[in-house]
């Protein structure tokens, strides 16, 4: 089976990617689109993408696109720790470092220790972790450092000169898996860590008390949401859809009766499925 990913090679999605799918053919993509566009078009049958980081906040990319192609659905997600390293070339010296280079958000969440070891050198961004580890090892006359993973270090054969360079020990990263199937991802290999339904909420026409009308479908029925937010339609300021998950195992009278009646009151809903959560390596 071919499962597509956001790339290029040792990017954190191919490490997700690699425990979800460790027996088929992993495709880098060059872009989230191009993940999606894979799916949609039959090239692959499944694709990882990040949709939430616990520092940096949701992928919005990924919400946008799962709200502009509703034959995509979810069939699980994984969160994933995350671990930056700071990395150069084996032939050169940190001392010598006039430039780190990585993808702006692995520099954003390396903030702090970047900027109270290495302040004076310039931080550049770059398409991704991955691919400034590959410039860093194929560069070594350039005087670069690449903010990366172990698994990059290792690919590209670098030297880690600081291991576990995020500010933050929670810092984790969610993904998911797309296809356009309903089916449910199972691996009884990896821990599972609960089960939730994800839905897209468009309100209808705007009027007072509007969202408080759709979630009230939920609140009295007791189902506990585990997230909301909203995303701008780009029709226009004010207009915005709403990506919702909703805890707990799919139940054909409960959910179903909740999805009736938010098109009762003409919400537009594209249900994403009902999934598992796993927990990865990092």
């Amino acid at each position: 089976m071919k499962i597509a990913f956001l790339g290029p090679h040792a990017s954190f999605t191919q490490l997700a990617t690699a425990q979800l799918f460790p027996n088929d053919e992993l495709l880098p993509q060059s872009s989230i689109l191009d993940c999606f566009s894979a799916v949609e078009n039959g090239d692959v049958a499944k694709a990882v993408v990040p949709l939430e980081n616990s520092i940096e906040g949701t992928v919005s990319m990924t919400l946008d696109y799962l709200y502009k192609t509703p034959s995509i659905k979810i069939e699980a997600e994984a969160v994933m720790p995350i671990a930056h390293h700071l990395m150069i070339h084996p032939d050169n010296s940190i001392e010598d470092i006039e430039k780190i280079y990585s993808h702006p958000q692995a520099l954003a969440q390396s903030f702090h220790f970047l900027d109270t070891h290495y302040k004076d050198i310039p931080k550049q961004d770059f398409s991704s972790t991955a691919a400034a580890a590959k410039y860093v090892s194929e560069n070594k006359d350039i005087k670069i450092a690449a903010v990366a993973n172990q698994y990059a270090a290792n690919l590209y054969g670098l030297k880690i000169i600081n291991r576990n360079i995020q500010d933050f020990e929670q810092n984790h990263t969610r993904f998911i898996i797309i296809s356009k199937l309903q089916n449910k991802y199972e691996n009884e290999d990896l821990q599972t860590l609960g089960e939730k339904s994800g839905m897209l909420i468009t309100l209808p026409e705007d009027h007072p008390g509007g969202l408080h009308q759709v979630l009230s479908v939920f609140a009295w029925r007791k189902m506990n949401l585990s997230k909301i937010e909203s995303r701008t339609l780009k029709t226009g300021l004010g207009n915005y859809f709403f990506f919702i998950n909703v805890e707990g195992s799919w139940n054909d009278i409960l959910h179903g009766n909740a999805l009736k009646e938010l098109e009762s009151i003409n919400a537009d809903v594209d249900f994403l499925g009902n999934y598992k959560e796993f927990l990865l390596e990092s």
